[in-house]
């Protein structure tokens, strides 16, 4: 039998790098749900409770910030892993993220769909163990 598909919700207002980590994540068996917006993100996330988010942190009505900010004061969805994925690439941002705000990774675009798919399983698997 099969094993059930894991669920990522992608928070990234560009529907071509949606389309693209979908077909990236769908030829690995994940099923991903891109959201363009911080509210309906957030909403869709309590509702389908996903094994993963990746989030872009420059949004057009909300900071990933403040996204990241308000599933992690939430019980239900304090637990779920993040990965950013975001243009910010300076160092300074990365260190804001990895060891401030504890995000559980991130990559800087353009990225390596290998790279991507790396730092996911990791990530999930860290989770399990």
């Amino acid at each position: 039998m099969d094993k059930p598909k894991k669920k990522i919700i992608y928070f990234e207002d560009d529907k071509d790098m949606v389309e693209l980590v979908r077909i990236i994540l769908d030829r690995e068996g994940y099923l991903v749900e891109g959201v363009s917006g911080g509210k309906s993100g957030i909403e869709a996330i309590q509702k389908d409770s996903p094994d993963l988010v990746l989030l872009d942190l420059m949004l057009p009505d909300m900071d990933g910030w403040e996204i990241f900010r308000q599933l992690k004061s939430v019980e239900s969805t304090a637990n779920i892993p993040v990965i950013v994925i975001t243009a910010k690439a300076q160092s300074i941002d990365k260190v804001l993220g990895l060891e401030i705000a504890k995000v559980d990774d991130y990559i800087s675009k353009p990225f390596r769909p290998k790279e991507l798919l790396t730092r996911i399983e990791e990530v999930l698997l860290a989770r399990e163990s």
